[in-house]
């Protein structure tokens, strides 16, 4: 572990539930103010400063937007770098195997293919569900240590022992919020190579290695697979962007947005938190001149600090402090279990959910499948597609609003091809015909080759020959008299968006290019003790029940269960056909 983060360590299980019952308490004194609490105020609340409630609560709102938008650019930093090092750890293996399978030059021929980006996308999705909660801790100290230092620069004292007041910078309100205004001005953070990173020269030259013992040290072939390696990078980057930040981290977003009190007390235990991780940073490392200049904005974006050091805490497992007490269970397998393993249970646990729910789609209970998938998204929120699968079953009860909202919320997370489909029937059947075709148009500049959407298109919007015509209409269940008027349609054209065309091979593309390759996943079998908590007795909300089975309850028997989990490392590539 780097030194820097030497003191960030997994606590023991007692510490751990002893310390996550403190933090119950402590937040339940701060967000409800018990009359009860007989603690010592602050010693260091400066009497003379007006606390008027409106100035106090926007200068919260000020502090909490942005931990906030620094939340989210961190997510953004620190998840390119991890994608960084799966292009250079796990690219190189995948094109291998494609090779192997297709030949040289087939990765060159065919990066931009449904079957690549697919992969992509589910490998992403499912190492993007970890980013929120292994950044959070991170993140909020980062920029508790932004406000510390713009507190010194403006001579604003800092208690030892609890940290920075919040009331002690309503003076320099002015200069937080001309803050929050330069970072809500950015455009929202996309996935992007960190610059101040190095080539991926590293990762071809492990390909060579392996390439050689196939096809010997002749030239003919090394051209064909470094350009099959290039381009396999700058897909996996364009699939990335896909992603929208914004939907993840919802443990901390909730905390920054619905639970953040705004009398003041929220900053003040932050900064009770922060503090003693700040000044044994400070003693150990002292205070480096890059976090001095960190306010200015410089350490916030994509390229921040840029070492090595800090780049390096993604494969980092921290105890972090943000999940609610309530939700935890005094079962003493869980609190042994680190960030990465609980996170494999949960995931677990809600595709069990899934496959409940598929096979009561399967035999048309569209109710009991809308229960099971919604079970699912509520372990696992940050997978989109079990809103997707949670909008296919309200489709076909025909609730087309409840349909809509849940493919709102799977593409606030993902752009996908199904999550626009899906938009586009419900809003069709709302009789929403423009706002429809806007969803088909996004699904061919996702998949210009999706004939469905293109189809779909055509109908809605036949081409006029001789004048426009107006777009054709659903109608909607309210009463044809109250019902607006279609909308003017625009040229069928618009509506079918011009696909970009590939990049030109530099060399000839043979017929081995051509053939097709299927890439799939390895399912897992894991033994699933029929008793484990965290499979036995969920209740309706999909959490852990709060009274466990005694450890002598527990039987031993287990049942073997199937899953499939996209990585990076279990797949298999197959040729269906040449």
């Amino acid at each position: 572990m780097p030194a820097k983060y030497s003191h960030v360590k997994k606590r023991s299980a007692a510490t751990s539930k002893k310390a996550a019952s403190g933090r119950a308490s402590a937040g339940r004194a701060h967000h409800d103010h018990d009359p009860k609490d007989n603690r010592q105020p602050s010693p260091h609340i400066d009497r003379s400063i007006s606390q008027t409630p409106s100035a106090v609560s926007q200068l919260e709102r000020t502090i909490a937007r942005i931990l906030l938008i620094r939340f989210q650019q961190d997510i953004v930093r620190l998840f390119s770098t991890h994608l960084y090092c799966v292009a250079l750890l796990h690219l190189p293996t995948f094109v291998l195997r494609c090779v192997t399978v297709g030949g040289p030059s087939w990765v060159a021929a065919n990066a931009g293919c449904d079957e690549i980006k697919d992969f992509f996308r589910a490998a992403i999705a499912m190492d993007l569900r970890q980013a929120g909660e292994r950044v959070a801790t991170k993140s909020v100290l980062w920029t508790y240590t932004a406000l510390r230092h713009f507190a010194k620069s403006n001579g604003v004292p800092i208690c030892q022992r609890r940290g920075l007041h919040s009331v002690r910078l309503l003076p320099h309100y002015d200069a937080l919020k001309a803050h929050l205004e330069a970072l809500e001005a950015q455009h929202p953070p996309a996935f992007a190579k960190p610059p101040h990173l190095g080539p991926m020269s590293e990762g071809f030259r492990a390909l060579e290695e392996a390439c050689e013992r196939n096809y010997g040290k002749g030239p003919d072939w090394r051209a064909r697979v470094q350009e099959g390696y290039d381009r396999a990078c700058a897909t996996l980057w364009d699939v990335a962007r896909e992603f929208d930040v914004r939907g993840y981290g919802l443990v901390l977003r909730e905390k920054l947005t619905a639970k953040w009190c705004e009398c003041g007390c929220s900053t003040d235990h932050l900064g009770e938190v922060c503090e003693r991780t700040v000044r044994l940073e400070e003693e150990e490392s002292g205070v480096r001149s890059g976090k001095e200049r960190e306010w200015d904005g410089r350490g916030s974006g994509v390229s921040g600090w840029g070492t090595e050091e800090e780049e390096d805490m993604w494969e980092v497992d921290f105890d972090f402090a943000g999940t609610e007490a309530e939700t935890k269970s005094d079962s003493s397998l869980e609190s042994d279990m680190t960030v990465a393993e609980l996170m494999e249970w949960r995931y677990l646990r809600a595709e069990r959910e899934k496959e409940q729910g598929n096979a009561a789609f399967k035999k048309g209970d569209f109710a009991e499948a809308v229960e099971r998938y919604k079970g699912a998204y509520r372990i696992e929120p940050e997978i989109p597609h079990y809103q997707l699968n949670l909008a296919a079953a309200y489709l076909k009860m025909n609730e087309f609003i409840k349909a809509e909202k849940a493919c709102d919320i799977t593409l606030g997370q993902h752009r996908s091809v199904k999550g626009h489909w899906r938009r586009a029937q419900a809003r069709k059947a709302q009789g929403r015909i423009e706002d429809a075709l806007k969803d088909l148009r996004a699904v061919l500049r996702l998949q210009p080759s999706n004939k469905e959407a293109r189809a779909e298109i055509i109908a809605l919007c036949p081409p006029a020959p001789d004048e426009p015509m107006a777009c054709s209409t659903v109608p909607s269940s309210s009463s044809s008299s109250s019902s607006k008027p279609p909308f003017a349609p625009k040229q069928q054209s618009s509506w079918i968006p011009t696909p970009k065309p590939p990049k030109p091979l530099p060399f000839a593309r043979s017929t081995m290019d051509n053939r097709t390759l299927k890439i799939s996943a390895l399912p897992i079998t894991v033994d699933i003790p029929i008793d484990f908590p965290f499979f036995a007795g969920t209740g309706e909300s999909g959490r852990i029940p709060p009274k466990m089975p005694p450890p002598g309850a527990y039987t031993g028997r287990t049942v073997p269960q199937t899953f499939i989990y996209p990585s990076w490392e279990r797949y298999m590539v197959q040729k269906i056909s040449n």
